[in-house]
């Protein structure tokens, strides 16, 4: 009985294409074993990162967000929480600017007025005005100081309090209480070691 050409030619393809997937095979199987553990390489001749150094390290930037930006608990977009987040972000910025310049920074609150301003304390022991925050600031709308208070120097309702911000890393941990005309409250908690602002619905002591 005659033989089938084509069906030779598909077994024959066949064979081949095993015989190329199995060669394949061994030679991934081959180089894997023969790869180093898995590193992100920063060049030749240079030691990598493993996967886990890099998680960690992005763990900890991560970390270093979190405390590094003005902690907000749902204040919306009211004038009490746009001045509450303002006046945090003046801290955050002048605490920072503290540290990188290594200068004495101050913030001067006027309660009567709803005001507050930064003062910059020179190398050559000046008090000036601070150049990006010098000029005075005001809280928006209606809202306004009820009171600061300074743990270990008291509670302020009114006239003008300083805050020191020092180069060393450290604020005067500092409670401000504002309301508005319809009797809303926000608490403001300045943290001394971090410089960010945890703020709180409503009147909170600590």
């Amino acid at each position: 009985m005659p033989t089938s050409t084509a069906g030779n030619s598909i077994s024959v393809r066949n064979a081949l294409l095993r015989t190329d997937q199995d060669t394949c095979t061994g030679w991934v199987s081959r180089m894997s074993r023969s790869l180093p553990p898995r590193h992100v390489f920063l060049g030749s001749g240079k030691n990598g990162f493993t996967l886990v150094e890099i998680v960690v390290v992005m763990v900890l930037v991560s970390l270093f967000m979190v405390f590094s930006v003005p902690l907000f608990s749902n204040i919306g977009t009211s004038s009490l929480g746009t001045s509450a987040r303002r006046l945090s972000g003046t801290i955050k910025y002048l605490f920072n600017e503290s540290a990188i310049s290594g200068l004495e920074y101050r913030l001067v609150y006027d309660l009567d007025q709803g005001t507050y301003r930064a003062q910059v304390l020179q190398a050559d022991g000046e008090l000036v005005d601070d150049p990006d925050q010098g000029r005075e600031a005001s809280l928006k709308g209606s809202v306004r100081f009820k009171d600061l208070e300074v743990p270990g120097r008291g509670k302020f309702s009114a006239g003008q309090v300083t805050i020191r911000l020092h180069p060393s890393g450290w604020v005067e941990e500092t409670i401000i209480h504002l309301d508005d005309s319809s009797d809303e409250m926000m608490t403001l908690r300045v943290m001394p070691l971090t410089g960010t602002t945890e703020i709180f619905d409503g009147y909170r002591e600590f």
